[in-house]
């Protein structure tokens, strides 16, 4: 029974998103992106890596961050 009371209690405090999508900051979205476009600036340069930067904003506007 507890267990009821908490589903209806967060439900109800998180609406229509869920808690993963209120609790998320830009810092940990896209790890599959984020770190490969990382590596790539710090071993080529930034100009070199376009099409990776390219990929991790998609990613990024895809969560509804505004870049």
């Amino acid at each position: 029974m507890p267990d009821e009371v908490v589903k209806t209690k967060s439900t109800a405090e998180s609406g229509n998103k869920s808690n993963t999508d209120q609790k998320l900051k830009p810092c940990c979205a896209c790890p599959e992106t984020k770190r490969p476009r990382d590596e790539c600036i710090i071993e080529r340069g930034e100009e070199n890596c376009k099409e990776l930067i390219e990929a991790h904003k998609e990613c990024m506007r895809s969560l509804g961050f505004k870049i």
